[in-house]
């Protein structure tokens, strides 16, 4: 392991070693060791993250995760063809919940996206068999400056390529630095620091893991 590997681990209070990120609070040590990173083919799980990803645009993932209940409850578990159907009277009874992120353009983003999202189903056959075309199929460097993740890049040229297609395809909210988290958090790509106990599970669920397309 490398000094400037170790600088991003954190060996916990449990004897495991961890991202330092996914030490605590417990909420992301729990989404560190159980979620993030493993490979996701479900295509209601997939749009969830986008959506999420979208709410959480100025303001911290652990308030979103600790509020995901919430949003999945308000928008129909993000079955997307459900979400598609939502309307005004919707977005003002969304507007009105206080256990998510009232931002209407976020809300009307999601709305929309459900839509695109059928789109892509119709073209594609599901938002996986999308989604998974989008895999690097080696380790990508950081495009632009660094910012405070250290080793780990936030945009690589996949992610502004996917964030450039899903905008052509009207998708809103999805940028660059968004699209690389989602690759990170969907499996798409396996950034746990090396010495992370989590990243030969990572490893070994992604040989395993059948494609979509």
């Amino acid at each position: 392991m490398s000094e400037l590997n170790n600088k991003y681990l954190h060996t916990a209070e449990d004897g495991i070693t961890r991202c330092c990120w996914g030490n605590e609070p417990l909420d992301y040590r729990q989404y560190h060791d159980e979620e993030w990173g493993r490979p996701v083919s479900d295509d209601f799980r997939l749009f969830e993250k986008i959506c999420l990803e979208g709410f959480q645009s100025g303001l911290s993932w652990l308030t979103i995760l600790r509020k995901r209940d919430n949003f999945r409850e308000a928008f129909a578990g993000f079955n997307f063809n459900r979400v598609a159907e939502f309307d005004d009277k919707d977005v003002g009874y969304l507007l009105q919940n206080a256990g998510i992120v009232r931002h209407r353009g976020k809300i009307e983003a999601t709305i929309n996206n459900a839509r695109k999202a059928q789109e892509i189903v119709d073209e594609f056959g599901s938002l996986a068999n999308y989604i998974w075309r989008w895999e690097p199929e080696f380790r990508e460097p950081q495009i632009g400056p660094r910012d405070n993740s250290g080793p780990i890049p936030s945009i690589t040229k996949t992610s502004q390529l996917l964030s450039k297609d899903m905008k052509k395809r009207g998708w809103k909210f999805f940028g660059p630095t968004t699209a690389y988290a989602f690759m990170q958090a969907m499996g798409l790509v396996n950034d746990h620091i090396e010495g992370c106990v989590v990243r030969e599970v990572i490893e070994n669920l992604r040989r395993e893991f059948e494609r979509p397309h």
